[in-house]
């Protein structure tokens, strides 16, 4: 009967202090928000096969990218992630492993006009709902997150966030790359096709670092 109540406290207290953590790391959510604006860009790392796959062959711990933007007093991120959605920002950095994020703008900010984010957001509406392009492919049918950006800048912005690769210029060698395009593209992998990877766009000279949690 002791070791059950011993058993039980701990739980509790284990439970209430991981509780504690999360909260504390998203509260900072709060303090972010007068910070923002509209255009900025936010990045994180996500937890899943995919993501490790991403981070392993671009060098980078960031596999996940979306547009912030504000809508009444809420702020969201415009994302491919599954079908293109707006996601509460609360919401989005809770996703994030260890509710980290970095949120970076455009080093002269002044370029995105009221006019320019709506036009920015209407670009965006030609994607909402289409699905998540797992294959990397530069058509319109299906979109992955960084392309999602990038290709909103620079129809809606005429600005490109980001230098475009192609699949060959990443390192393909590990184990959990070569799974992931074993299993999309077999023994025909598509290393000429276009590609704007999150750190490409993370590393773009036009952006300027906001904040990070």
């Amino acid at each position: 009967m002791g070791r059950r109540i011993l058993f039980i406290f701990i739980l509790v207290l284990v439970s209430t202090a991981a509780f504690y953590f999360v909260s504390s790391k998203y509260q900072n959510k709060q303090h972010i928000e007068p910070l923002l604006k509209q255009g900025d860009i936010a990045f994180q790392t996500l937890s899943g096969d995919l993501g490790e796959a991403i981070q392993l062959a671009t060098h980078s711990k960031y596999d996940h990218c979306g547009i912030i933007y504000k809508e009444g007093k809420d702020w969201y991120v415009y994302e491919a992630i599954g079908p293109v959605t707006k996601t509460p920002l609360d919401e989005w950095i809770k996703r994030g492993n260890s509710c980290h994020f970095v949120i970076k703008r455009l080093r002269d900010s002044n370029l995105l006009s009221n006019t320019m984010i709506e036009k920015m957001k209407n670009e965006g509406k030609e994607f909402y709902g289409k699905d998540y392009d797992g294959y990397f492919d530069w058509s319109d049918d299906k979109i992955y997150c960084s392309e999602l950006v990038w290709k909103i800048y620079k129809r809606g912005a005429n600005i490109e966030v980001g230098k475009l690769q192609h699949l060959k210029d990443f390192d393909l060698t590990s184990e959990p790359v070569k799974k992931q395009l074993q299993e999309r593209y077999g023994s025909k992998i598509p290393l000429e096709d276009t590609v704007i990877s999150p750190i490409s766009v993370y590393n773009s000279d036009k952006l300027i670092l906001v904040t990070e949690n």
